[in-house]
């Protein structure tokens, strides 16, 4: 086999390939299909080259060679008009339906008149291949290969109406258009009996099966980087070193043939695939080992080759595998930002969410370079919503020019409301039927959006609006429950300050009514002094819990302070009970010793509340094993031997203003005791932790660091049976 033998091979190959795969991705297409007739042709013409170049020389092989020029010219016939048939579907330019036919109809005659001596005369021999002998039938076709000329005129037309990324996806296809109707007219030149190029004595060789080499990688090349055939190629990374390696095969193997054209008695079969094979296992050694050797970290030239499209692809995907742990909307809506911005590109974005307060839809969260000519206000019966209502469109386009923006009248009042925005595609938010959000994206600054990108679009917000959705449910059941917390607090503290109120009322009502006061004095004065000192107790407790403390943070220590509140809280309760203190020695801990001696009081109280006389109350400090580095960890526990908690009042224990302690006047409880604590640990970056056991006890323990963290660490508060 000659090596000049593998340029037309490798191209039918390439071609066959191509054309196949066109085809299967979008076989609806008609541009898909007419590129699929065309890449048939580009195999047929090379495959009957390939075949006749192995023809042998000598009349006896005349019938062969015949035989496999009359089968190449079969391609050949059809390859002017689907190239230009091609680039007119590619301008988006519209062909009445009779030129179509009437064009085909004409190259069928000439298909069929290739069996005759009409079309081909006969072969002849010129050296080194058989050459066809033009008819005049072929000298009809030489006249219809001014059609490649004017497909170049078509794509070069319709790039100068194309925006800046337009331009570049367009050029590449233009140049290898005008590289194969230069070498196919070159072509052509032996069959028409010219056999040296004018006013020169070098011989005309043929190139255009190597310009439909070319030819066909820049389709492929465009497929990939810009969905060029309304094609869109999902690849996996396998895939895409798959693409590598046979972009460095082609490029190698077109290298070798360039240099064995130049001098052909210098390769040898044994050189040539040697060569090739070596370029092959340095470049995959060097993929495997140095990934990152070419382009210094940033693979440019490779993204422009093969471009983002299967990391970009990667990236929306995982983003919306993740959407199901998030329970945050700000954090949601962040990350949606990121993606949004830097994967998509845009330049602009709107996010508009419904308020269910006054149900007006309001702009949530927004990039623009400008800010838009007035926000359009939005309510329910909007133009918009009523058009996606009605139409069930997945998305609306929102720039007249597009064609598939035309529609009815609902249409262009959706389109003209959302103007001042000037976007250009906007997505509905829905939840069972019902909108309650727009995504209103604007241009992507790399490139103009492809079916894909629409696609991804689609699947994103379709995702997005489930997820969206049950945060704001989750939200509002939140909101919920705290109004039902605030209307128990306001139940509760309403129904403690009337008890408390009431004696000083009657006390009060009395002593306006009888003027010797000294006998009702001695029997409700002191409760009424008791009941104000209680009623001051408890709005301090109150405005405690809610104010935002800061806490003075100042190095003492913690074993000091747990005696000191283990006295105050003894001294504070009249009750036979043993507090006993169990210290291991110095404790320095970064903290503030009023708000922790508090908390240390408050534990040892409702210990001694719960816990039967004569009964004993350990309070414990032990230092934790060292798990950081630059401080250490300190546990305190309050153990008692009361009561316990019960079950079904475990999980409510650390609810603000929830209390069993709600008869009496000295001891009765608030219900903020233990929320308090909460609070104080929290403030000091430590864990609050509650177990009990009914009739057996209950231990509280919280774990303070010997320093803050800068941020603090976020309080914990379990309890557990």
């Amino acid at each position: 086999m000659r090596f000049g033998e593998l340029i037309p091979l490798i191209s039918a190959l390439l071609n066959f390939s191509l054309a196949i795969f066109v085809l299967v991705q979008n076989p609806r297409a008609t541009v898909a299909r007419v590129y699929f007739l065309m890449g048939m042709c580009f195999s047929i013409w090379n495959f009957g080259t390939f075949w006749m170049f192995r023809v042998p020389a000598g009349p006896e092989h005349y019938g062969e060679a015949l035989y496999w020029a009359r089968f190449l010219q079969f391609g050949v016939i059809f390859i002017p008009l689907t190239l230009c048939h091609v680039s007119f579907l590619v301008a988006q330019i519209r062909i009445p339906r009779w030129v179509v036919w009437a064009a085909y109809s004409f190259h069928v005659a000439l298909f069929f008149s290739n069996f005759t001596g009409f079309f081909l005369e006969g072969v002849r021999n010129v050296g080194y291949a058989w050459y066809s002998v033009a008819g005049y039938g072929f000298w009809i076709l030489s006249g219809v290969f001014s059609l490649m000329w004017v497909s170049v005129a078509v794509l070069f037309w319709h790039r100068r109406s194309l925006p800046p990324m337009g331009k570049r996806r367009l050029t590449p296809l233009i140049i290898a258009q005008t590289a194969f109707a230069i070498f196919g007219c070159n072509d052509i030149l032996p069959i028409l009996g010219i056999y040296y190029y004018p006013y020169t004595h070098s011989q005309v060789y043929p190139f255009g099966s190597m310009a439909v080499i070319f030819y066909g990688l820049i389709v492929g090349y465009s497929v990939l980087q810009y969905q060029l055939l309304e094609i869109h190629v999902t690849l996996n990374r396998s895939t895409a070193k798959a693409v590598r390696v046979l972009f460095i095969f082609f490029s190698g193997l077109c290298s070798l043939l360039v240099f064995w054209l130049a001098d052909r008695d210098e390769f040898t079969f044994y050189s040539f695939f040697a060569g090739l094979a070596t370029l092959m296992i340095g470049a995959m050694c060097a993929a495997l080992l140095f990934p990152r050797l070419f382009g210094e970290n940033t693979e440019t030239i490779e993204r422009h080759i093969l471009g983002d499209t299967f990391e970009y692809e990667d990236r929306v995907h995982r983003f919306i595998e993740g959407l199901t742990w998030y329970n945050d909307l700000t954090a949601l809506l962040n990350d949606l930002h990121d993606l949004l911005a830097r994967t998509f590109q845009l330049d602009s974005y709107y996010l508009i969410l419904r308020n269910e307060a006054n149900r007006l839809f309001e702009l949530t969260r927004s990039q623009t370079a400008q800010p838009p000519r007035g926000f359009p206000e939005l309510r329910t019966q909007s133009a918009i919503f009523r058009y996606f209502e009605s139409a069930k469109r997945e998305y609306l386009s929102l720039q007249e020019e597009d064609p598939s923006s035309r529609g009815p009248l609902p249409m262009q009042q959706a389109r003209v409301e959302l103007a001042p925005l000037q976007g250009r595609f906007c997505f509905p938010l829905s939840s069972e039927g019902e909108i309650f959000g727009l995504l209103v994206v604007g241009q992507k600054s790399s490139e103009q959006f492809t079916s894909n990108d629409i696609s991804l679009l689609i699947t994103l917000v379709k995702s997005l609006s489930l997820i969206v959705n049950q945060i704001r449910l989750k939200t509002q059941v939140q909101q919920a429950l705290e109004l039902d917390l605030l209307g128990k607090m306001s139940r509760g503290m309403a129904h403690d300050l009337n008890n408390l109120l009431t004696p000083v009322w009657t006390l009060l009502q009395l002593s306006s009514e009888n003027g010797n006061s000294e006998p009702l004095d001695d029997e409700l004065l002191p409760v009424a002094l008791r009941n104000v000192a209680t009623m001051r107790a408890y709005i301090k407790e109150a405005l405690f819990f809610s104010e935002n403390l800061r806490p003075d943070l100042q190095l003492g220590r913690l074993d000091l302070v747990i005696h000191q509140a283990a006295d105050l809280a003894k001294a504070s309760r009249k009750k036979e009970v043993e507090v006993v203190a169990d210290t291991p020695g110095e404790a320095l801990v970064e903290m503030d010793e009023v708000l922790v001696q508090r908390l240390i009081a408050n534990l040892i109280s409702n210990s001694i509340d719960a816990s039967p006389s004569g009964s004993q109350i350990r309070v414990q400090l032990e230092r934790l094993a060292k798990s950081d580095v630059n401080r250490e960890w300190w546990r305190v526990r309050v153990i008692d031997q009361g009561e316990g908690i019960p079950k079904e009042n475990l999980t409510r224990i650390l609810t603000p203003y929830f209390t069993t302690k709600n008869r009496g006047d000295e001891n009765r409880g608030f219900g903020l005791g233990l929320a308090i604590c909460r609070k104080i640990v929290h403030l000091h970056g430590g864990q609050l932790f509650i177990s009990s056991q009914p009739r057996k006890g209950t231990t509280v323990q919280f774990d303070l660091p010997s320093r803050q963290a800068k941020p603090a660490t976020p309080a914990i508060a379990k309890v557990t049976a």
